[in-house]
């Protein structure tokens, strides 16, 4: 669960979800929060809702993020008075691309255009957005995390829930191993059989969390832009 740390400074992502919280996970909670990034990766991808905050108002994006490809890819929204970063987006681990539209669709077109793209470096810190992308790409994993080590290093559940019609436990992940002092700063909704269905976390540059919904939409899978490579 380490790798969701990227860059940002990750605080105490506040509110919970029941008043029994927080206390030590179970064997059984472990081993449940131990398999919700491979559940996600052994998925190959799923849909997301992006809300991502801001003084303006905020953004929204929603898309695929491929964990096997390591690659996401949607439409970006303005909630507020800010519309300037309105359109496609697709981006990697390292790289963002845009695609500016006036006026967006609610969903990206499943083939992204072959123009009118515009490529950056992702920013590791001081972006709510880069921030937000970077933890959603990081959400998936090839591997099943240590159950055993989770508890150890501080991660905790915090109470029941229900996200769309689903039950869920909410659970706060371990201390990063190279940042004291940060379990409890990303939280996780996570069914009974370890499936991902919402992640909140605060970022240092805003003060309202960044809230990930997975499966708000259907997954379509993603396919890169025109200078993007994914990794496989």
């Amino acid at each position: 669960m380490a790798a969701v740390a990227v860059g940002a400074v990750f605080l105490l992502a506040g509110g919970g979800a029941g008043p029994s919280g927080p206390r030590a996970l179970t064997s059984e909670e472990a081993n449940q929060l131990a398999i919700t990034r491979f559940r996600n990766y052994e998925a190959h991808g799923r849909a997301v809702t992006i809300t991502v905050p801001g003084p303006a108002g905020g953004l929204i994006v929603t898309g695929s993020v491929d964990y096997q490809g390591k690659l996401g890819y949607g439409v970006v929204h303005g909630t507020g008075r800010d519309t300037s970063s309105d359109g496609l987006i697709e981006w990697t681990a390292t790289s963002v691309f845009v695609h500016p539209m006036a006026n967006a669709p609610k969903h990206a077109p499943a083939s992204p255009p072959r123009t009118g793209w515009y490529s950056r470096p992702l920013q590791s810190s001081g972006s709510a957005l880069d921030s937000s992308l970077a933890i959603a790409l990081r959400l998936g994993s090839d591997r099943p995390d240590n159950a055993e080590l989770l508890p150890q290093n501080g991660a905790a559940w915090w109470g029941r829930d229900r996200v769309d019609g689903h039950q869920v436990d909410v659970m706060t992940g371990p201390s990063s191993p190279d940042r004291s002092g940060t379990e409890g700063n990303v939280r996780y909704w996570v069914g009974s059989d370890g499936t991902m269905y919402r992640v909140r976390v605060s970022v240092a540059s805003e003060s309202q969390p960044v809230v990930i919904d997975f499966d708000t939409q259907k997954y379509v899978p993603v396919k890169p832009a025109p200078g993007v490579t994914p990794t496989r």
